[in-house]
């Protein structure tokens, strides 16, 4: 609810890394690894931001944001071929209004 990722061990109640306030203090809506890379994870908070986080990049922070003005997003979802090579990594955004888009992310953020 205030914006900070933890990133969690399965063999431990303590998370191996915190980042506090990484949506500057909105909450978050959902968070979801990459289908096709396994370092990247996407995060949608509360007024409509997609943050980018890739782990081999930068640690610290997201590498890319992007906000979605037309509407309030409600959650979204990944979509793509774990098992092909081809990059192919899609984001599906739920709006208020039920409208759904679909946008596809850079192949640099897709590629395995």
């Amino acid at each position: 609810s205030d914006g900070s990722i933890r990133l969690h061990q399965m063999t431990s109640e303590y998370p191996l890394l915190q980042w506090n306030g990484s949506t500057k203090g909105q909450p978050i809506i959902a968070l979801q690894w990459a289908l096709t890379r396994p370092a990247v994870f996407f995060v949608l908070d509360a007024s409509s931001n997609i943050y980018i986080w890739d782990l081999l990049e930068n640690d610290l922070l997201p590498v890319a944001k992007q906000t979605i003005p037309s509407e309030k997003v409600v959650t979204m979802t990944l979509l793509g071929e774990p098992e092909k090579a081809n990059g192919l990594l899609g984001i599906v955004l739920a709006k208020e209004s039920g409208q759904i888009d679909i946008q596809y992310v850079k192949k640099k953020w897709a590629i395995p």
